[in-house]
Parts: C-alpha cells; structure tokens; sequence
C-alpha cells in the first residue's frame, strides 16, 4: 500500500511529466504523424517546410510510431510549403500550411507514386542494372555531371551513344548538366573507343523498350537512431553555383569553393548573408572552377585552381589574392591542379597534384613561387596510363600521401628524399578518392568504388575498413570527428553514413533532396557533431544534425 507521502510524490512526478510533455508538445511549431493505405504509422518519411519567400528548408524524420515534430525556434509563424521524401510514396493532400504562433499540427496522408523511377536515386538505379560489376561501376563516372535517370530514361542506341559518349568525354571535370564547359584539349577524338560502354547502356536504357525489363530495386527507409535528425538546406542565390568543398570557420560560417565559377563563396547560417570572392584568372580561356578549398592556420584560405593551372591564397582580413601560377613548362592546357596542401609551414611548402593523365605531383614553394616535379605513377604496375591519383594529403612532416584512384594504393613521397612508396589497401579496385591526415598520422580515405571508408595509421602501417550501410553508396569522402565517430556521405544514395567506432554500429541520415555530395566536414565545437556538406548540383549547402 502506497503511503500518503509516496502517493502524493508519484501524483506530483505524474502531473509534471504531463505538463513537460504538454509544453514540449506546445513547444514544437509544427508536428502531427504520417500514414498510408496498409502502413497507419510511417516510420523513415523525411518532412520538409519551408516558409513562404525564404531560403531555408527545415526537415525531419517519422520515427518508429509515425510522430514527427519540428524543434521549438525552427520554424517561425508563416506560411509553409509541405514536402516529403519516402521512396514509393507521394503526398496525398494539401502541399502548404499556416503556422501560427502556437503552432500547428497536420495529419500528412501519402499514396503510392506513379512514377517511381523520378524517386530513385543512383545507387538504387546501380542495384536495379543487370550486368557485370566493372560495367555497373562505369556508370558510377556519370553521376558527376548529372544523375543516372538520365542515363536509363535515354532512347539512344548503340551508335547514338558512342557520339554522346564522345561529346561528353571533352566535357571538363568542372562541368554539370546545367552549365557544361569544354576541355582546351580533344580527350577522345576515337569515339570507337567507347562502343563497348554504348553497347552496355544500350541494352539496359529505353532505346529497344518501352520500359525497363528487370525489377527496380529500392533501399529501405531509415530506421531507429537514424530518425533522430534536423536536417536544414540553405539555397544559394544562382541555381548554377556548385559548392563542391565547404569550410566552417572558427565563427560558424561556412565557406565554400564553387567548381564551376572564379569564385569562393560565403555563407553565415545566422544571418543568411552571402557573399562571392572572385579569383583572378590566371588563364583565360580555359574552364573556370575550383576544387580543395583550405583553411589555413592563420586564417587563410588556399585553393585548387584545377584548369587555371595555378594555387590561390585569399587572405578574408586584407581582402587580398596571391596567385601562384605553374611555370610554362608544367601548365599545359591540359593541366588540372585539383588538391592543395596546408602544412607548409613546417617546411615552406605546399603539395598539389594534376588529373591531366600524368599522375603528376607538384611541391610548390610559396617563398621562392617555384614548381617542383615528382611522378610517382612511374613505380606502379601499368604506369600513369593504368593509376591515378586522387587526394595528397601532408603528415607531420609535411610528407605528401596519395590516394590512388584507379586501383587501390596508397601512396608516400618523402618530403626529404623525395622517396616514393606504396602499399595496397586490401579491398581490391578500392578507388580511393578524398581524404585528411589527422593529428595522429592517420590517414582517413574514402573507396569510392569499393564502398567503404578507411584509415590507414601511417606510423603503424595498419589499414582499417569499414563498409558503407548501403549498397553502391559511392562514398566521395570522410572525417573522424573528435568522439571518434566516422562520417561519410554516399554520393550515390543521398544518405549520410555515421560509423560509430566504440560499438561498431553504423547510422545512415537520409537527405531530403537528391544530394550530390563531395567533400563532407563535422563541426563538433559544441559538444555535438554538426556534419556540413554542399550540395554540388542542387546550389544549397546542407547542415545535419543529429540529436543523439
């Protein structure tokens, strides 16, 4: 039998969990649950609003009982357009909605889509292609222009698709469907040379077919820790702006290189004022665009210049540029100068590497603005013409690794010797693309083509994977934040990947739009990790945080 005292403290906790639930119930501007005919209670569907006139969208996920709830001071009072993301699923009722000030609250209604294939993202297209491994992986290259529906909705036949192949190939790296630029230099002037990849799409696109002739396979919603997300999409004032790095500085403003223009862009997340750097041009002529984009330990920025064939600085107190441009010999209208190191203080330094087919590196001095040649490729089997080198990342020393992109090496020039080695990472045909050195020697990378995300401890010369949750995931980078968690981004999925290290379990955050993500950064100043990315061809850049 209870006492009065125990009766009147368990009356009093009942009443105050009440009122806290009542209040955070009150708290939320805008909450309700999401249903369909046969599933009353959707878990995984990501909701999405955005006010009336402005910039940003503010989503969140259907947890296990179909409850969403949009966090107090999120949404202010206004007018609202209603969106959704839920593979196989549409709204099915009214796509706007007032807040008011207490709030709002919306039982959302879905019904199966009739155009399943417009929801699809690119690695369920990859999942769903008959064909061989090597010929799927092919078309992983496509999706840096533009998405894989494209490719699979196409009527072209076989001859058809060899001149779009052609064309596309002279297409430089900085290029989208929405603003394609032309190489300086005729890459593929035998289009011969790509029938056996024409062939292949032709036999899967809807050039013989009315449609698809094998079943389309789609990734399960999000689940459990993983509906535990705010996830908000700033939009960029031009549609063709391409944040292809983003940067977050020491007061929460994110920077960004844009890969498609002569410029560095701004973005302060607080009061959603942008600004735009352009950057001299060192060659006009040739395609404009960025790519690394670093910040610098006393708060400069260097940039990879790609076809510019040159290194910026930008210094945001003077509002100054300093450009190193690479000598005669070196910049060849084929050049394309993509990473860019920032340890030179050790030693003066800065590494920089080229997609132009050589596999060549660069050291530039920044005292005396003088290139120097290393050609690493050389050692490998098969040479430049069958390797290629992606990421340069510097250690303590300001030793360059390399990130092989073609097959699965990673690399070490000795910054003394100029000394080069290699070691193989043991998933084979890994392509590993983007990656960073931490303060341990520790150089995280991502595999691109073999799905996972790795650290190879320098010191120890030991190699760590970790598989991506999905399938055909394409992840573009990594970081580790400081808890030690590792976050990823599949380039092909628009999921972001959290690898919990302590407990092995891996946390997949599904994006609301199609997310054409490439190099990822984790805020974690404030406790808990805020993970920052650009949409490269959707002109936003995107801040998830996770609640747990």
């Amino acid at each position: 039998m209870l006492t009065v005292s125990r009766s009147l403290a368990l009356s009093a906790s009942v009443a105050a969990l009440f009122i806290a639930t009542t209040t955070c119930a009150q708290q939320s501007p805008f909450s309700g649950s999401v249903s369909a005919p046969g599933e009353p209670a959707m878990e995984g569907v990501v909701v999405s609003a955005k006010k009336e006139g402005s910039i940003v969208t503010v989503s969140v996920v259907s947890d296990d009982k179909g409850h969403f709830a949009f966090p107090s001071g999120r949404l202010e009072p206004g007018k609202y357009t209603i969106s959704i993301r839920a593979i196989g699923y549409e709204l099915d009722g009214a796509r706007s909605l007032d807040i008011g000030a207490s709030g709002a609250t919306q039982e959302i209604k879905l019904r199966k889509t009739r155009n399943l294939a417009a929801q699809l993202t690119n690695s369920e297209w990859m999942q769903s292609v008959p064909g061989p491994d090597d010929m799927r992986a092919a078309l992983l290259d496509c999706q840096t222009c533009h998405t894989l529906e494209r490719v699979f909705r196409s009527t072209y036949d076989s001859d058809g698709f060899t001149q779009v192949l052609t064309r596309m190939a002279n297409y430089a790296s900085e290029s989208f469907w929405m603003k394609p630029q032309t190489r300086p230099v005729n890459r593929a002037s035998n289009p011969e040379q790509f029938r056996k990849m024409a062939d292949y799409i032709a036999s899967f696109n809807l050039s013989a077919q009315e449609t698809w002739s094998y079943p389309i396979k789609t990734l399960p919603r999000i689940t459990g820790r993983g509906t535990r997300v705010i996830v908000t999409e700033y939009d960029l004032p031009r549609r063709t702006i391409q944040p292809h790095d983003v940067v977050i500085d020491k007061d929460g403003v994110a920077w960004y290189s844009d890969f498609g223009d002569q410029m560095i862009g701004k973005f302060d997340p607080k009061s959603l004022q942008h600004t735009e750097i352009r950057i001299p041009l060192a060659v006009p002529g040739r395609p404009t665009g960025s790519l690394d984009l670093e910040l610098t330990r006393d708060g400069k920025f260097l940039v990879g210049m790609m076809n510019q064939g040159a290194i910026g600085q930008y210094d945001p107190k003077a509002n100054e540029w300093k450009i190193w441009e690479m000598p005669p010999e070196f910049n060849k209208d084929n050049i394309q100068l993509n990473q860019v190191t920032i340890n030179h203080h050790i030693d003066g330094k800065i590494w920089t590497n080229t997609n132009d087919g050589t596999g060549n590196v660069y050291r530039l001095d920044v005292n005396t603005g003088k290139y120097e040649l290393f050609q690493p490729l050389k050692m490998l089997p098969g040479g430049p013409a069958a390797n290629a080198i992606y990421q340069i990342s510097p250690d303590s020393q300001n030793n360059g690794w390399l990130a092989e992109f073609r097959n699965n090496y990673i690399g070490r020039i000795d910054a003394k010797t100029g000394e080069t080695k290699f070691y193989p990472v043991p998933t084979e045909k890994s392509r590993n693309r983007r990656g960073r050195m931490d303060e341990q020697d520790r150089f995280w990378f991502a595999e691109y083509r073999g799905n996972k995300v790795a650290m190879f401890d320098t010191r120890s010369l030991e190699i760590k994977e970790w598989p991506m949750a999905s399938p055909w995931s394409a992840p573009y980078d990594l970081v580790a934040d400081k808890s030690g968690d590792i976050w990823s981004a599949g380039m092909a999925t628009d999921r972001v990947t959290r690898v919990v290290q302590r407990t092995g379990e891996t946390i997949e955050y599904q994006l609301p739009k199609p997310t054409n993500v490439r190099r990822v950064v984790v805020d974690d100043a404030g406790g808990k990790p805020v993970f920052w990315t650009g949409s490269n061809h959707g002109a936003s850049i995107v801040k998830v945080e996770p609640l747990d």
